[in-house]
C-alpha cells in the first residue's frame, strides 16, 4: 500500500519561522557567551534561542488561544530580564543592562518573525550582534567624544531625521530640490563620521596616509592643504605627506563616483565617468606604491574635526545648490558648452559639481553625456588645483616633489577623456 502525505502548508510556515527564530537567538547568544567566556553567564546560546522561539510561538498561538498567551509570555520574559538585572547589579555589585535588554529585544525579534517580517528581523539581529561585539571600540569612541562632538551629533540627527523628512518632494522653480540638498548634507556628514571612526580605530601608525585617504572623502582640497602644512615640520614627513595627498585624490575619485550614483541612480553618469577616473586612480596608486617603499611611516596624524560636524556639510550643500542653479541656466542659455563651464567649480568642490550635474541629468534637464564629461572635467580641475594648495601651505621641497605627480595624473586623465569621448 502506497502512503502519500504532504506537510501541511501551515506547519511548513511555522517550522520555517521557528528555525529562523532559533538561528537569530543562536547568533546573539553566541556573542554573549563569547564575551563572557571567562565569567559566569546568566543568559547564553540556549536562553537567547529559546526566548526568540518563545516570541514566535506566542504570537502564532494568539489566533488559536487568545491574546493572553502573548501577554503572559511577554511578562515572563520581562521577569527573566529583570532577574538578570537583579543578579548582575545587586548580588554581583556590577553595573550593566545590556544582556537583559538584549534578551528582551531577541524576544521581540521572535514576535517580528512570527508576523512574517523576516528581513527586518534578520537585519535587526545582525545590528544587535554587531553592537554587542563592538562593545570596547564603542565605549572607547564614546569616552573620547567632547561636548562639541555630542552637540554636533544632535544637530546631525536633527537634520537627518527631522529636517530631511519634512522637505518638499517637488523641486522649487523646477530646479532647487531641497530634499536632495539635505540628503547631500547628510551624506557628507556620514562620510565624515566614517572617516573619523576609521582614523580612531587604526590609531596613529601611518596616520598621515590614512588621514589623506579618509579625509579625501570629506574634502580632498582641505585635506591636501592640511597635509601640506605638516611638510614644514621636517623633511622626513615629505614622502608620507605626498602619499596622503595622492590618496586624497584616490578617495576623491571614489567619493565622486558614489555621489554620482546617488544623484543619478541610473548609473549612466557614473559609467561615463568611469574610464578616465579609473586610469587616474591607477596612476595615483602607482605613485603611492613607489613612494611607500621609502617612507619612514612617521607617527604624526591630523585632526579632521568633529565626526558629526555640519558646518562643512552645509557649505557643501550650499555649493551644490548654487552650482545646480548655475549649471541649469548655463545649459539653458549656453547648451552643453555652458554646462561644461561649471566644471571650474572643481576648484571649490568637484563632488558638488558632480552631484549637481548628475542630478540634472537624472531629472532630464541635461544629457548624461554632458553630465559625465562635466564631472570628469571637475575632477581634473580639482587634481590640478592640489599643487596650488601645496604651494601655499607646504614646504618648497614638498611642492617640488609633488607637483609633477599631480600634473601627470591630470594629464593622463585628460588624454583618456579625449580618447573616451570618441566612443560615447
Amino acid at each position: 500500500m502506497n502512503v502519500q502525505w504532504a506537510l501541511d502548508p501551515l506547519y511548513a510556515i511555522i517550522l520555517e519561522k521557528i528555525i529562523l527564530s532559533m538561528a537569530i537567538g543562536v547568533l546573539v547568544g553566541l556573542e554573549r557567551e563569547h564575551w563572557r567566556s571567562d565569567k559566569k553567564i546568566f543568559a547564553g546560546v540556549r536562553t537567547f534561542s529559546i526566548t526568540c522561539i518563545a516570541g514566535t510561538l506566542a504570537t502564532f498561538l494568539v489566533d488559536y488561544i487568545g491574546m493572553w498567551i502573548l501577554v503572559l509570555t511577554t511578562l515572563l520574559v520581562l521577569f527573566a530580564s529583570a532577574s538578570i538585572v537583579y543578579l548582575v547589579n545587586i548580588i554581583k555589585g556590577k553595573s550593566g543592562l545590556t544582556t537583559a535588554i538584549a534578551l528582551f529585544c531577541t524576544y521581540l525579534l521572535g514576535v517580528i518573525v512570527a508576523e512574517g517580517f523576516y528581513l527586518i528581523a534578520i537585519v535587526t539581529g545582525l545590528l544587535m550582534t554587531f553592537l554587542l561585539i563592538e562593545k570596547k571600540p564603542l565605549h572607547s569612541f564614546a569616552e573620547h567624544l567632547s561636548d562639541e562632538d555630542i552637540s554636533s551629533a544632535l544637530k546631525f540627527l536633527a537634520v537627518a531625521f527631522v529636517l530631511y523628512p519634512v522637505m518638499p518632494e517637488e523641486p522649487i522653480f523646477g530646479i532647487i530640490n531641497l530634499k536632495q540638498s539635505i540628503l547631500i548634507v547628510v551624506l557628507v556628514s556620514f562620510i565624515s563620521f566614517v572617516s573619523y571612526v576609521s582614523l580612531k580605530k587604526m590609531g596613529p601608525k601611518g596616520g598621515i596616509p590614512y588621514s589623506g585617504f579618509f579625509g579625501g572623502f570629506i574634502s580632498s582640497e582641505a585635506t591636501v592643504a592640511a597635509l601640506a602644512g605638516l611638510s614644514k615640520k621636517g623633511p622626513l614627513l615629505k614622502d608620507s605627506v605626498h602619499i596622503g595627498s595622492l590618496l586624497a585624490v584616490v578617495s576623491m575619485i571614489i567619493s565622486n563616483t558614489i555621489i554620482a550614483l546617488i544623484a543619478d541612480p541610473t548609473a549612466q553618469t557614473a559609467s561615463i565617468m568611469a574610464p578616465p577616473f579609473i586610469i587616474m586612480g591607477i596612476v595615483a596608486l602607482t605613485f603611492v606604491a613607489i613612494k611607500w617603499k621609502k617612507t619612514l611611516n612617521p607617527q604624526e596624524s591630523i585632526e579632521i574635526g568633529s565626526p558629526f560636524a555640519l558646518g562643512p556639510a552645509f557649505k557643501f550643500g550650499a555649493v551644490f545648490t548654487i552650482l545646480l542653479i548655475i549649471a541649469n541656466y548655463a545649459n539653458v542659455y549656453g547648451g552643453a558648452e555652458g554646462t561644461y563651464i561649471t566644471a571650474l567649480g572643481g576648484i571649490v568642490s568637484s563632488s558638488a559639481v558632480t552631484a549637481s550635474v548628475a542630478a540634472l541629468a537624472f531629472s532630464g534637464n541635461i544629457s548624461y553625456h554632458t553630465a559625465g564629461i562635466t564631472a570628469i572635467l571637475a575632477g581634473l580641475v580639482s587634481t590640478l588645483n592640489k599643487p596650488l594648495y601645496i604651494k601655499v601651505s607646504g614646504s618648497p621641497e614638498f611642492f617640488r616633489t609633488a607637483v609633477l605627480s599631480f600634473i601627470v595624473i591630470a594629464l593622463v586623465g585628460t588624454v583618456t577623456l579625449l580618447v573616451w569621448s570618441f566612443y560615447i
